[in-house]
């Protein structure tokens, strides 16, 4: 969700965005989802509860279009420096009204990823989106809350910023654009734990039955000691069966209880 609204009554570009006003994110009548969602799951029923909050690039591309906005990171820098800054400052105080609601952990969604690497350089990340993340990230932090981020394609040139950001948790860090969990298990499941594993591009949703029976065992077998919060990396496209995604859930199910004899 951007900050910013209203209409100008022409194309937007940033330094036209910096003509728009900011919505208010303490108005109390926006949290009512928050509210109902905390009080069902963490009082009544005694679970963890996180909220999606929105990122910085992601949440601009409906007010610009994604294609004008990749454009305006060369082409208005010092605009979009300022226009970040605004929303980081709204995305910080939305999480921390979300925190005093009794949320866990904050889920900030802001895709990067292209299929084969980031849609912009690693430098254009470290210049116009890490300072403005770490505006929120540290603000969380100092609640003592925990922080995941969502980011699908392939983001890999930015996993060590990502986790200096603060960010414990990744999802869904996307095997079919090249993020490889070998790579995860190896090098970052230390410091960082993984929120996915069952690709909805290439493995639920195709008829593939005894693919999707190896694939599910592949992946929970691959972190039987830990390091993954298993899930699908995006929603369950409309062509999965329901037949299919109870096969999922069925062999999900019987291959943890199988592992966890074995730990």
């Amino acid at each position: 969700m951007s900050a910013l609204q209203g209409d100008l009554g022409r194309a937007i570009d940033p330094p036209a965005a910096l003509e728009l006003p900011l919505t208010d994110p303490n108005e109390t009548n926006a949290y009512g989802d928050v509210i109902a969602g905390v009080k069902h799951h963490k009082e009544e029923r005694q679970r963890f509860v996180y909220v999606q909050t929105p990122g910085i690039f992601e949440s601009l591309n409906g007010l610009f279009g994604i294609e004008n906005h990749l454009m305006y990171l060369l082409m208005y820098p010092d605009e979009l420096k300022e226009i970040y800054r605004r929303q980081a400052e709204w995305n910080r105080q939305f999480a921390m009204n979300c925190l005093d609601l009794g949320v866990d952990m904050i889920h900030v969604s802001d895709d990067w990823g292209a299929q084969n690497s980031l849609m912009f350089s690693e430098s254009v990340w470290h210049e116009m989106i890490y300072p403005y993340h770490k505006i929120t990230t540290e603000a969380v932090l100092a609640r003592g809350a925990l922080l995941s981020l969502h980011s699908d394609g392939n983001i890999s040139s930015v996993v060590d910023g990502v986790i200096a950001l603060g960010y414990r948790v990744l999802h869904p860090w996307q095997e079919s654009a090249g993020m490889s969990l070998d790579v995860f298990k190896n090098q970052y499941r230390s410091r960082l734990t993984v929120m996915g594993g069952l690709d909805v591009q290439t493995t639920i949703g195709f008829g593939k039955l005894d693919f999707l029976r190896a694939e599910i065992r592949r992946v929970l077998t691959m972190f039987a000691e830990g390091g993954l919060l298993y899930c699908t990396s995006h929603f369950v496209q409309d062509h999965c069966s329901i037949d299919e995604l109870v096969l999922a859930y069925d062999t999900i199910y019987k291959t943890v209880r199988e592992l966890e004899h074995r730990v």
